[in-house]
């Protein structure tokens, strides 16, 4: 019995990959290259990889921060002092001991109890990526000067994929890992709070952990209203669809888990809301029987079609990987400048040939796309 039972679920499961299917339109500007800006060239030598943004208060300064290789060290940043535009180098100004710092850097602003605000970028390990976890750089005036940090000691398969405020003022952090912080199966996200802009961590817990489901790389927001925080969750098994959670409590409490409306199938999910209230979402493709599977798109819709499982509005092919990795693309910072401009950066190989993958930046606004997908 057990064994028809199982039979009858595998089959359910592969009968379900085979009906989904695309239900958005396309919005393509992939071959928009006067759109796309290379932040750091890839080469024949040099894999430029997963990058993270953050946008300064001024509107117009964006920071990225990546790493050499595939999961590999950190150590490159750049600059943006005109939204994205164009962007300068600034490796030097980065503590010696940050190329120690092991897989995607991920860089965040957070502001303490007595309203100072510093730049933070944290990293999954030191050393090696089995070294002390979550070490991290700190700036205190804007980026101008860095210094190293001593590592949380939380052991990951990556640092937060996201962090947000809470009513309280508070940062909440959210996580993946797997048994005893090994990248493997099965993955779980955990969750853990800072009540001094970054310098200490409640102990994480976890928040989602599904049998036969690999949750992992959370993106957590708050719903346009305030009420509520929803997260976005990739499910690295890829057999079905993304994940979505949701908390009532500030982070006490959460969900349980629930597959994402196809159009938001991916890994890696960041996102805005744009100046109308609708959402702009930018990630990996992996949904099933996508024509864009495995490049890097963005999901348009409201956020009343993530809470209620609706399809959304459109999605837009962002930027084309020729990468013979299948999907080795996505990862992004998605930022919302005010004149409604939004600036998507990703690692990608934006060409074919010989050279690798390339940290690479889209820019793009919704009345341009909105306009390729009307009737």
């Amino acid at each position: 019995m057990r064994t028809l039972t199982a039979a009858l679920l595998f089959a359910t499961v592969l009968n379900s990959a085979a009906e989904d299917k695309p239900d958005l339109p396309l919005a393509d500007i992939s071959g928009q290259k006067d759109r796309q800006t290379v932040i750091a060239q890839g080469t024949e030598e040099v894999y430029q990889g997963h990058p993270t943004t953050t946008l300064m208060p001024d509107g117009k300064t964006i920071f990225c921060v990546w790493c050499i290789n595939h999961g590999g060290a950190a150590g490159p940043m750049a600059r943006s002092s005109d939204g994205g535009v164009t962007w300068t180098r600034i490796d030097e100004l980065m503590p010696p001991g940050y190329k120690t710092h092991m897989n995607c850097p991920s860089i965040y602003r957070m502001t303490d109890p007595a309203g100072k605000e510093r730049l933070w970028v944290f990293s999954a390990a030191k050393g090696t990526r089995k070294g002390p976890g979550m070490p991290s750089i700190m700036s205190e005036d804007g980026g101008s000067t860095w210094k190293e940090m001593p590592p949380l000691g939380f052991p990951c398969v990556m640092t937060f994929s996201s962090i947000v405020r809470l009513k309280d003022g508070s940062y909440l952090g959210l996580y993946h890992r797997g048994p005893g912080g090994a990248d493997k199966a099965p993955l779980e996200v955990l969750q853990t709070i800072t009540a001094d802009g970054g310098f200490t961590w409640s102990e994480p817990k976890v928040v989602a952990a599904i049998e036969g489901k690999n949750p992992c790389e959370p993106f957590v927001f708050r719903s346009p209203d305030g009420a509520e925080l929803c997260c976005l969750l990739r499910e690295n098994t890829h057999k079905e669809r993304s994940l979505l959670m949701f908390s009532q409590d500030e982070g006490k409490t959460w969900s349980t888990p629930v597959n994402t409306p196809w159009g938001l199938t991916g890994d890696r999910h960041a996102g805005v809301f744009t100046q109308d209230g609708r959402m702009v979402v930018a990630f990996r493709d992996q949904a099933l029987n996508s024509p864009t599977k495995g490049h890097f798109v963005a999901w348009v819709g409201t956020y009343d079609d993530i809470k209620n499982g609706k399809p959304g509005q459109y999605r837009i092919k962002l930027l084309h990987s020729y990468a013979e990795r299948f999907g080795d693309c996505g990862y992004p910072g998605v930022e919302l400048l005010p004149d409604g401009t939004i600036v998507a950066t990703t690692y990608l190989k934006l060409a074919p040939g010989k050279e690798k993958n390339s940290v690479v930046s889209v820019r793009f606004d919704l009345k341009t796309t909105d306009a390729l997908v009307k009737p």
